[in-house]
């Protein structure tokens, strides 16, 4: 045993923290990219909005069906490792991208590659890195992680949608490839797997332990965390309530919040501003929501936080018609709320399942979360070429929030689940 100072000025966790943030950030940022590509891409090949939409829906489905096992991949060989390979493979597809001139080419770029690659640097990695390396502070690393995500998938929308309309959506894609090559060299260089690598314990102990090995395998373990988590009631209404979230977040107003401005003449680059400062006040807005975790019923913060969102979402139709100061206030409260979710979510799945099994158990909570956004992502696209408008999906999906917030008080405070 090894006393160490949870006091440490330089403790090295923050330094894992600070290089996976930018990491969720630079991966969450790829996800924004289809978005703003859409239209470039309906004028250009004369896909439907509806065919674009199909490859977003892959890739966000597979994005999250990638996480519960990227957590058994990175507790097997590290999650620097794996870090390092979907980095490269990201690299190489899109750089691959300028090339393609048939849907069945960006379905496979875009929809699977990147769908499976983006997924291994998720938010399940983010609870994982929390989990290892903090006890004390848990919940207010986990939400500024989550923020990253969402934050990196808004933020730099403005820069990619200025490129795209100044010099080409081919352009947009070489500047993403430069991000992750500087990306890159970071993780492969100051990426650590667990505290002990580094001779520390997880800030807010004092032992210095050894990580167990991963004995279980990597198809079959995540599997069996599943089958063994659905026998309790708290995972389903988790699960249930996630996948409402995925739908009114990523899937709806990440994909098709720009077009839906398009719609009514408003410029791609005020458009993408708007996603932007969603993604600065949902920086503050899900870090405070950690902080507030750490300290508050889980169940109460969903409540609010669905149920916020859900008249957000009610309120948008009217808004996006109404002019420019009314889209800011959408922004700014919808901002606040856009992924506010993750760290109550997380912290729930932690105390129902145990530490050991919680990132495995959160990935197929994540799954939920990304099966509502793929479902969506599709369903809004052929919506909007059935009825002209995005009016219906966004009240359907304010009242779906409504309704989630009124499942989060089922959930129980203390579950009994044994895994």
């Amino acid at each position: 045993m090894q006393n160490v100072s949870p006091k440490h000025p330089f403790y090295y966790g923050w330094i894992i923290v600070a290089i996976v943030f930018f990491t969720l950030l630079v991966s969450a940022a790829i996800g924004s990219v289809p978005s703003v590509l859409m239209l470039s891409l309906e004028n250009e090949f004369g896909w439907d909005r509806s065919a674009i939409s199909g490859a977003v829906s892959i890739r966000i489905l597979l994005y999250g069906l990638m996480g519960p096992f990227s957590a058994a991949l990175m507790a097997r060989y590290g999650t620097r490792k794996i870090m390092v390979f979907a980095i490269i493979l990201l690299i190489a597809s899109i750089s691959l991208t300028p090339l393609i001139t048939q849907i069945w080419q960006f379905v496979l770029l875009w929809g699977i590659v990147v769908g499976l690659c983006t997924g291994a640097l998720a938010n399940v990695l983010g609870v994982s890195v929390a989990n290892r390396w903090f006890v004390k502070h848990k919940g207010l690393v986990i939400g500024l992680l989550t923020a990253s995500a969402a934050t990196g998938q808004l933020l730099f929308l403005p820069l990619i949608a200025k490129i795209t309309s100044e010099i080409g959506w081919r352009y947009s894609i070489f500047s993403v490839v430069a991000l992750l090559a500087l990306l890159l060299p970071v993780v492969a260089i100051w990426m650590r797997n667990h505290p002990y690598d580094v001779g520390i314990a997880p800030l807010g102990e004092t032992e210095l332990a050894k990580p167990v090995p991963f004995a279980g395998n990597l198809f079959l373990t995540p599997i069996l965390a599943l089958v063994s988590a659905s026998k309790s009631g708290t995972f389903w209404l988790l699960t249930g309530t996630f996948f409402l979230c995925g739908f009114s977040t990523n899937g709806l107003i990440g994909t098709h919040l720009i077009p839906a401005c398009g719609d009514f003449q408003i410029p791609i680059v005020i458009a993408a501003g708007l996603l932007s400062l969603m993604g600065l006040f949902d920086l503050v807005g899900t870090t405070m929501s950690g902080w507030l975790t750490d300290r508050f019923d889980s169940r109460w913060l969903l409540l609010w936080y669905y149920g916020l969102r859900g008249l957000s979402l009610i309120f948008l139709p009217y808004a996006l018609g109404a002019g420019y100061t009314q889209l800011l206030i959408f922004s700014v409260f919808y901002g606040l709320d856009w992924i506010a979710t993750v760290p109550p979510t997380a912290k729930l799945t932690s105390d129902a399942f145990g530490k050991e099994k919680a990132g495995m158990v959160f990935g197929w909570i994540v799954v939920a979360h990304q099966a509502g956004a793929s479902l969506a992502a599709y369903g809004a696209g052929i919506l909007r070429d059935l009825l002209g408008n995005y009016t219906v999906p966004f009240v359907i999906a304010g009242f779906l929030c409504l309704f989630a917030a009124i499942m989060s008080l089922r959930i129980r405070r203390v579950s009994k689940a044994a895994i």
